[in-house]
């Protein structure tokens, strides 16, 4: 493909539009709420995995109302036994436990929902059965681990009718919504958006594999049944292609799709590179670095994005969007989040009405400039002014702890409420599995990009339902 056949960067909507006109059938809109619960109906719950992300979920659950938890199934007799007990020990009632999910869908007739967060490679197979057996399902991202067994979820949750929200939990996060809804959108804040840095470093001693005694595990027969070759693969499926993304879809997934949602557009190519300079024997890259290329009405943005598991270093996990008149770093960590402004009359007061009005909170400098000679004798770095430094507004909304006390809710909280406000038909998805599908599907490139070591200039083939 030559540089005139590169296609621009496609907004949701013209996605969706061009993608018909081309004769390829995406299948009806998303889904996006229920009616068939009222505020005061218990939705019953299928827990779906309960592992670590499964128990986080759970915890997340734990001060929304009106949600009983019904069956949990795991194929681990130790995850499967302790996570009913936890499940007891919070509500009361003993759930119905199961290894298999066709035994638990065949006989438990009153779900109204589940929760997968098993791990990748099942996402599809899980959800789509749960969509087919008429159960709305909040499923972790990514949303499968290949980019046909995504399309399959899409089409299953509009075949169906049934709600599918995915787990990208950053789409309800208060922080998040401010700063799009009224910085960005309402406010222009960052004029015009021109680059875009993000990362996830995750130090050796995280990152290493993960050790049990294979006494506790499942039977090798099962293992086997359920698509592991061994304990090791069953405690370390991150690693293995065959199972998931690895590092980028990982970690990197949750970041890259806030670039496609802050854009409100899809890159137009992404160029990307990998390497193994610790973990010599995995499968997937110990480190990912990767530009995504876009189109804004704007003009070009380019979106650099680094996966490392190998460092600490860098001050974890964010992402931060560059513009003319100014920079704002986000994430789920408050500490890592602030804005700040580029110097200059035309900036300084729409800023300080924004300070007026509630929208920003003036903070500590951002750092001292250098002077035009650093040294005697020293050429001149003609350095910019240190941009100003102000506060993101976007608290996470606050609830009791088990002692009563107020504390911040969960990251995943806002986005299972979410979930269940749109099963009682309060409230839109604000993922569901379309949405969740656009934004995913580059990402599915990153690795293929790496390994072939040349960009991918992305076509509605590429990027479709």
């Amino acid at each position: 493909m030559n540089e005139s056949q590169i296609p621009s960067a496609i907004s949701r909507r013209d996605f969706i539009t061009r993608s018909a006109a081309a004769g390829m059938v995406l299948g009806a809109p998303g889904i996006l709420h229920a009616s068939s619960k009222t505020p005061s109906d218990t939705i019953n719950v299928a827990l779906v995995g309960f592992g670590l992300q499964g128990i986080v979920l759970f915890e997340a659950m734990r001060n929304v109302p009106g949600i009983r938890i019904k069956a949990v199934c795991d194929i681990w007799d130790r995850r499967r036994i302790r996570g009913s007990r936890r499940v007891r020990g919070r509500q009361g009632e003993m759930p119905n436990d199961y290894v298999d999910i066709d035994d638990m869908l065949e006989k438990e007739k009153s779900l109204d929902a589940a929760i997968v967060a098993t791990p990748d490679f099942w996402h599809a197979p899980h959800t789509v059965k749960c969509l087919e057996a008429g159960l709305h399902v909040y499923c972790e991202k990514m949303m499968a681990h290949t980019i046909e067994d995504a399309r399959k979820i899409v089409l299953a949750a509009e075949r169906t009718g049934k709600l599918c929200q995915v787990g990208h939990q950053r789409r309800s996060n208060p922080r998040y919504l401010f700063t799009l809804n009224h910085l960005i959108n309402n406010h222009n804040i960052c004029g015009q958006i021109t680059n875009i840095n993000g990362q996830w470093n995750r130090s050796l001693r995280a990152s290493q594999d993960i050790g049990v005694n294979p006494a506790a595990l499942p039977d090798p027969e099962i293992l086997k049944r359920y698509g592991y070759k061994d304990g090791h693969q069953f405690m370390n499926w991150r690693t293995y292609r065959e199972l998931s993304g690895g590092p980028i879809s990982d970690l990197g997934a949750h970041q890259i799709d806030i670039y496609n949602w802050y854009l409100d557009k899809l890159p137009k190519r992404v160029y990307a590179s990998g390497s193994n300079p610790y973990f010599k024997d995995r499968e997937h890259f110990d480190n990912v670095m990767c530009i995504f290329d876009y189109d804004t009405p704007q003009g070009e943005v380019s979106a650099f994005y680094q996966v490392l598991t190998t460092t600490g270093a860098g001050k974890g996990f964010y992402e931060t969007f560059m513009g003319t008149e100014g920079a704002l770093t986000i994430s789920e960590v408050a500490s890592s989040t602030a804005i700040y402004r580029e110097t200059g009359e035309d900036t300084e007061e729409k800023w300080m009405d924004l300070v007026a009005r509630g929208f920003l909170k003036r903070s500590s400098g951002y750092g001292s400039g250098s002077s035009d000679e650093d040294e005697e004798g020293a050429v001149a770095s003609y350095a910019s002014p240190p941009p100003e430094a102000y506060e993101l507004p976007g608290s996470m909304p606050l609830m009791p702890d088990a002692d009563g006390r107020m504390i911040p809710k969960p990251a995943h909280t806002p986005h299972l409420e979410n979930f269940f406000a749109a099963i009682r038909g309060q409230e839109s998805l604000n993922c569901d599995a379309r949405k969740a599908f656009e934004s995913e599907a580059p990402i599915f490139w990153v690795n293929p990009s790496a390994r072939l070591e040349e960009p991918i200039n992305f076509t509605q083939e590429h990027l479709s339902v």
